[in-house]
């Protein structure tokens, strides 16, 4: 059953390991996070202990494993932490490293599983994004992967691998993606590679932590280091995969997913299609129409940027919707035979919302103006053309007497477009 609220740990935990592919030693610390955070790595071995977001904009790599990263920093071979942290239904939660790469442990998901399960969990107030579909999503990626992910009450993965080998040949399996299903029939499911391949590998910086304790490893007749725990363990750790990749959306997924032959890659590609097949299910009435927003904001046209919006927890989070048309004004000047809308008329639209959330915060406010003051990591990702609708989610982070904290991160189709951390100051009109 999926939980309605937003999860973290209940306490700390902590193990540490080798990588896989690095050959490094690295100790992963996780530690509670507060509600709207997500999941978010720190490298605790750098300079100023960046932070990755566990988020599918971040993701820089994909070969042996999914790679995140931002700027100098990244971290490698993450999905199996987060296909344990997907499966206790964590939203929130910072993870401390001090490596280039997730250890592997035994090669399977088990030991993230059992030390986060042991830590427990802990409701929060703040309910949970969850991922829903009203029709079918289908994709074809990259060599050969295809999937299909279908409506659904709660996650469950079906999946399909086939290789060329005595031991596995063609195997399916399918599982519904719960705390208990996941802890009795998928967790312990490990990773397996070829001996043929591993020299390969290691010529290319892979591989180097590889032993006959954390993967499985064939040869050309079969298993070279014991028994697989089940006859369709690889399939398991195939669905295992997915379930971690798919954690990159930063949102629960509410969908059958039907796989065959899965990758990274392809894994990766379901995810963006279904964040934007997500995005665009906007029904019902808006929370605040645009007569409200006119009634908040100082702002009319052309420099009212608002439309809607569809989301607010007073005092924490607001989600606010932009719509652009040709019609905008600025598409007469900026780039007219190749219409883009501004950088900074995109970050003011966010302020606006931003704007919006502290209409329940402040007494008068009618009577009061909202300036903004600084502007911190602000970040254009990809161009807002006519046609798109921005949907701008802001949270709370900090509140002063006359001053507070903002994060803005706005999407369209499922894509990051544009962030930023702002401060914004009340002042009598």
């Amino acid at each position: 059953m999926t939980a309605l609220n937003q999860q973290t740990l209940a306490a700390e935990a902590s193990l540490e390991g080798v990588g896989l592919h690095s050959g490094a030693m690295a100790r992963v610390r996780f530690v509670p996070a507060r509600e709207h955070q997500g999941i978010v790595f720190r490298r605790m071995d750098l300079p100023d202990r960046p932070a990755v977001p566990a988020r599918l904009e971040y993701v820089v790599g994909t070969d042996r494993g999914t790679t995140i990263g931002s700027g100098a920093a990244s971290v490698a071979a993450i999905e199996p932490l987060l296909a344990a942290v997907s499966a206790l239904q964590l939203d929130n939660l910072e993870i401390e490293i001090d490596g280039p790469e997730v250890p592997i442990m035994d090669g399977s998901f088990r030991s993230f599983f059992a030390i986060l399960q042991g830590a427990g969990v802990r409701t929060q107030a703040a309910s949970a994004r969850l991922l829903q579909l009203k029709d079918p999503v289908q994709v074809n990626a990259p060599g050969g992967a295809t999937y299909t992910a279908l409506p659904h009450l709660g996650c469950r993965i079906s999946a399909t691998i086939q290789f060329p080998h005595p031991v596995i040949g063609r195997q399916f399996g399918s599982f519904d993606i719960t705390p208990d299903e996941f802890g009795g029939e998928l967790a312990a499911a490990r990773t397996f590679g070829f001996v043929r391949d591993a020299e390969a590998l290691r010529q290319r910086g892979l591989a180097l932590g590889v032993t006959l304790d954390n993967a499985l490893v064939l040869d050309d007749q079969g298993i070279i280091n014991g028994a697989a725990r089940w006859p369709d363990e690889f399939v398991r750790h195939k669905i295992g995969d997915i379930i971690g990749d798919l954690a990159l959306t930063g949102a629960r997924v509410q969908a059958h997913v039907i796989a065959d032959r899965p990758s990274h890659a392809g894994n990766l590609e379901l995810g963006r299609a279904l964040a934007s097949a997500a995005s665009r299910l906007v029904s019902g009435a808006p929370i605040v129409d645009i007569q409200m927003i006119m009634e908040h904001l100082p702002h009319r046209y052309p420099m009212l940027l608002v439309d809607r919006v569809i989301e607010i927890e007073p005092g924490k989070r607001i989600v606010g919707i932009k719509n652009v048309t040709i019609n905008e004004p600025f598409f007469q000047g900026h780039y007219p035979g190749h219409p883009v809308m501004p950088g900074v008329l995109i970050i003011e639209a966010m302020a606006q919302v931003g704007g919006l959330l502290l209409m329940d915060m402040i007494e008068d406010m009618g009577q009061k103006v909202v300036y903004f003051m600084t502007l911190d990591n602000v970040k254009w990702r990809r161009p807002v053309v006519p046609g798109d609708q921005i949907r701008f989610e802001l949270e709370m982070l900090q509140v002063r007497r006359h001053t507070c904290r903002l994060r803005g991160v706005g999407y369209v189709d499922g894509h990051v477009v544009a962030e930023a951390e702002m401060m914004a100051r009340f002042v009598d009109r």
